[in-house]
């Protein structure tokens, strides 16, 4: 049997007849898709995992010829979309875009989550990375981190800090924060990040660490004030803006990621057809834009990737949420 061949789809994604295998392709998966397949997201409608979903959703239904659902299944911090993912039949018809909470932090911050993140899932695709930045109000008297460091441990509880809620990406980006620079700052867990980052922007809480997307036109109006980048490299959104990494902390990373994957069991051959088109979406202009505006670095790494991006994540998160003693309840 030949190669699995996509023709070239009507917006001209990624070129012509992508070809998905290389040698011998069981009859099953010469045929997928044949009916509508359908993407779990489990976060709310506008957030970033349904925006990079849409996005996708219109490129691959271009290329698979079939159209992609997108099913949102909010709440539980994400835990009841990928449980009914993982529940679902491993036949590429049901797929979760997954991120940081739902693959790597919550099975630490919580008990009996109803799936294994590393057995129930097979990995597709890292879709992108997400800077977090660490912004304070103008009136905190710190133009540097090492001055807000320095700040912080002069004055023990005298700056707060702000989150969607406990176990939160922003939550334990400022724990992580704590712990590595001994510093006693105070955790005001909100239940949406739009409420904090408000009330950071007004003055009632002092500091916050929130996506560069989020805080980057706040910065730039001279609302917030951006002192670091959480993660390994710089975000575009705030160029000059240099990571924690950079300022002497090194190896502090507390990126936000997005990714692909399927349930476990999943024939490989299906796998490696949505990995190439997924591949092929992320090159996209239209995708590169919309993703690029949410200060998310496109990244399309391989399943073996992902799957070993994701095997280091666990445990470096449930290390974190050990140490601090961070639960959900």
């Amino acid at each position: 049997m030949g190669a699995i061949v996509l023709v070239r789809s009507s917006i001209g994604l990624a070129g012509v007849a992508l070809s998905l295998a290389h040698g011998v392709v069981p009859a099953a998966a010469l045929d997928y898709p044949t009916r509508p397949i359908t993407l779990i997201v489990s976060h709310r409608a506008g957030g970033p995992s349904d925006v990079i979903a849409r996005v996708l959703g219109g490129l691959l239904s271009q290329v698979l010829r079939q159209p992609l659902v997108i099913e949102g299944r909010p709440g539980a911090a994400g835990n009841i979309a990928a449980e009914q993912a993982a529940q679902a039949a491993p036949d590429g018809y049901t797929l979760l875009m997954g991120n940081t909470s739902v693959l790597a932090t919550n099975p630490a911050r919580q008990k009996n989550i109803g799936f294994d993140p590393e057995l129930d899932f097979a990995p597709i695709t890292l879709l992108g990375t997400q800077a977090n930045v660490l912004v304070v109000h103008p009136s905190v008297p710190a133009i540097s981190l090492t001055q807000l460091i320095e700040l912080a441990r002069a004055k023990p509880g005298l700056l707060t800090f702000a989150s969607s809620g406990h176990g939160s990406a922003a939550h334990l980006a400022g724990e992580m924060f704590r712990a590595e620079t001994k510093v006693a700052i105070v955790h005001v867990p909100y239940k949406k990040p739009g409420p904090a980052l408000q009330d950071v922007v007004g003055g009632h809480v002092q500091m916050m660490f929130a996506p560069a997307a989020a805080v980057a036109n706040h910065v730039r109006a001279r609302r917030l004030r951006a002192l670091a980048v959480a993660s390994t490299k710089r975000s575009a959104l705030l160029p000059g803006v240099a990571t924690i990494d950079e300022l002497g902390l090194h190896g502090f990373d507390a990126t936000t990621w997005y990714g692909l994957v399927a349930p476990a069991g999943t024939p490989k051959e299906i796998i490696d057809v949505l990995h190439h088109t997924t591949a092929a979406a992320l090159e996209h202009p239209n995708a590169r834009r919309i993703m690029g505006g949410l200060g998310i670095d496109v990244v399309g790494s391989s399943p073996r990737e992902f799957d070993a991006y994701i095997k280091a994540q666990i445990p470096k998160w449930a290390a974190v949420i050990r140490s601090l003693g961070i639960h959900t309840h």
